[in-house]
């Protein structure tokens, strides 16, 4: 099949916009169940109601896997952001509405959080085995109410359609039954990564409206970071990380 040229290249898959659908054609070393792993995780948060795309079909293309999606024409409030940051605060706002419905939802039946950011920590090559022994004694004590995390929220997940203006939730290849301060934090770091008043305005906005203090999301600060050392991060933000983890479990 002739899919034309992707639209988007990921870590993981290829994205390609076809008769007016959206078809995503994953990497051949995946496992074979990547494709329905991705799908089922989208598939739960559909369920609940949330602005998500609608899975079509889980096929092979090819012989690679892949999954068709329904498009959602629009942009991403990250793109619309960067051409317009005089509106920061109130597109902040949306996400931090937005973030908040998913967060309502109890997802006991989704995979745990905590498995997830274990396997993350000890697969993490700039941690030694001290530090992943303390990271994973933290994470071994933290409780919680287990919710539906995005797991990579952020504004380029956002797409505002361009006929109705509702906001639609994309990626949700990494949600999990967590903790929403974990789920916070994540955002908060990745925001930090490229601009700290952005990162702060969020952290702000998020806790007004949660009631939840700066300290109690930035328990899982060293656990987040530990784990995003597993993913492919250039050196100067994997220094960073490490800050992070050495303030909190310092040997």
């Amino acid at each position: 099949m002739n899919l034309g040229t992707p639209i988007a290249i990921g870590n993981t898959a290829k994205i390609y916009l076809h008769e007016n659908r959206i078809v995503k054609v994953f990497n051949d070393y995946l496992p074979d169940t990547e494709s329905s792993y991705e799908a089922d995780k989208q598939k739960y948060a559909y369920s609940f109601g949330l602005s998500v795309p609608k899975i079509l079909d889980v096929t092979k293309i090819d012989g690679k896997q892949a999954i068709i999606m329904e498009y959602i024409k629009g942009k991403t409030i990250g793109d619309i952001l960067s051409e317009n940051m005089e509106q920061a605060e109130y597109y902040m706002n949306i996400s931090v509405d937005i973030q908040q419905r998913i967060h309502m939802i109890a997802a006991d039946t989704l995979e745990p959080m905590s498995g997830k950011l274990s396997r993350q920590i000890e697969s993490a090559h700039n941690l030694d085995k001290r530090h992943k022994s303390a990271l994973i004694k933290r994470l071994d004590k933290m409780t919680f109410e287990k919710r539906l995390c995005h797991g990579d929220y952020h504004l380029y997940n956002l797409i505002l359609s361009d006929d109705n203006n509702k906001v639609t939730i994309i990626d949700w290849i990494d949600s999990s039954a967590g903790d929403i301060r974990a789920d916070v934090y994540r955002t908060y770091l990745l925001y930090s990564q490229f601009s700290v008043e952005l990162a702060d305005m969020y952290l702000h906005l998020y806790s007004k409206k949660s009631g939840l203090s700066k300290g109690e999301i930035f328990q899982w600060a060293p656990i987040i970071a530990g784990a995003r050392l597993s993913e492919s991060v250039v050196s100067e933000k994997s220094e960073h990380l490490m800050e992070i983890v050495n303030y909190y479990c310092p040997l």
